[in-house]
């Protein structure tokens, strides 16, 4: 029996220099490649800083734009299977997401411009209501403290009339900001696979398992956070308006929708709608029990249990990534850290965390073995 060693072919040659090249010691580096190396990196940080400082502004939306797109894909797959034109898929995927939007949240500044004007033209009469209700109570019943809270009352109003002013000096930046997000969503739609396949072949296969890791974190603390928290302001904002219908306050509608928008936002929630609905409960209607009771619900549900504890439950048991305390530091940290933002970039930034431990700490190394396979061998007699 005689062995046959066959002659290499030009792939295999190639994939061995590279592996020589990736396994090469910095001090067999030339010259040149030291230089080329320093100039591309350098030139690598200006470019990239230049590209954060440029989108800066739009991070968020385009952050928004990308976890939008994917939750949608599944409808807009299925509009592609209907009608067979992907373009048109993502279009009208688009549209009946922000259609509803939109009209809803119209329709809230339409009812809150009228409270406005009201109030404008009816601040004497608000002043003495305030007023009167400071003196049935015994430690604030003197002239100066109704006084004080009625000056802030007509400052108030005051305010409220700017509002249209400052909507409008917020425009330019509002229509960046959408644009950049629905030209985000629209290209994640059409173009999601085309991208995970590309980022997938840009990384080495010596980080294949930390590239898993990284992306199965990512994407189920992502899930979870989103789904939580829309889960639970849509709950939360449910709860408002059933107290304010039940308690026959006018705006119950607008009302709502106000509170599952400014819940988003760190610091304020669900307790800045309930508690002055409760205090106009005590002013204009004299309603101390309905107050009192809409404070106590909107403290225990939807501040105590829904945020603190209904939420980071919910997201731990959907991203199937982080537990309960852990998705409960990332959503409270992350807020008060970097804002609105922090809805996801606290979560992701523990789930990264986490992969990058899990990974390294495995069993076996996350750094695949590179070594030279041998020569192809083949016996005939």
């Amino acid at each position: 029996m005689a062995q046959i060693i066959l002659p290499d072919s030009l792939a295999e040659r190639e994939r061995r220099r590279i592996e020589r090249r990736q396994n090469a010691a910095i001090a067999e580096l030339t010259l040149p490649e030291v230089r080329r190396i320093l100039i591309t990196t350098l030139l690598g940080a200006a470019v990239l800083s230049l590209f954060l400082w440029m989108v800066k502004s739009v991070v968020i939306a385009a952050v928004l734009g990308v976890i939008i797109g994917f939750y949608l894909r599944p409808l807009h797959l299925y509009l592609v299977e209907k009608t067979g034109r992907p373009s048109l898929s993502g279009i009208l995927t688009l549209l009946g997401v922000l259609l509803p939007v939109m009209a809803v949240l119209v329709y809230s500044y339409e009812e809150m411009a009228d409270v406005v004007a009201y109030a404008s033209t009816h601040q004497e009469f608000i002043v003495r209501k305030v007023d009167a209700a400071m003196q049935r109570i015994p430690f604030l019943g003197t002239a100066r403290a109704g006084d004080m809270l009625g000056r802030s009352v007509a400052d108030a109003t005051a305010y409220g009339t700017r509002l249209p002013l400052l909507i409008r000096a917020a425009l330019k930046d509002f229509t960046i900001s959408a644009t950049i997000f629905l030209f985000t969503a629209y290209y994640i739609l059409l173009e999601a696979e085309s991208l995970g396949a590309y980022f997938a072949s840009k990384i080495p296969p010596r980080y294949e398992r930390l590239r898993q890791a990284l992306e199965v974190n990512v994407r189920g603390v992502l899930y979870g956070a989103i789904y939580s928290t829309l889960l639970t302001q849509t709950l939360k904002s449910l709860i408002i308006l059933a107290m304010n219908l039940a308690f026959r306050v006018p705006l119950a509608g607008a009302l709502a929708v106000v509170s599952f928008i400014i819940g988003f936002f760190p610091i304020v929630g669900s307790w800045s709608v309930y508690v002055p609905v409760a205090i106009w409960l005590v002013i204009f209607r004299d309603a101390v029990g309905s107050a009192l009771a809409m404070i106590a619900i909107g403290t225990i549900v939807n501040t105590v249990f829904i945020s603190t504890y209904l939420r980071p439950k919910i997201a731990a048991e959907r991203s199937g990534v982080l537990n309960f305390y852990w998705m409960l530091v990332a959503l409270i940290t992350g807020v008060y850290t970097f804002g609105l933002a922090g809805i996801l970039l606290g979560p992701i930034l523990i789930g990264l965390l986490k992969a990058i431990i899990d990974t390294v700490t495995a069993g076996s190394s996350w750094k695949l073995l590179e070594s030279a396979e041998p020569d192809i061998v083949s016996s005939a007699e």
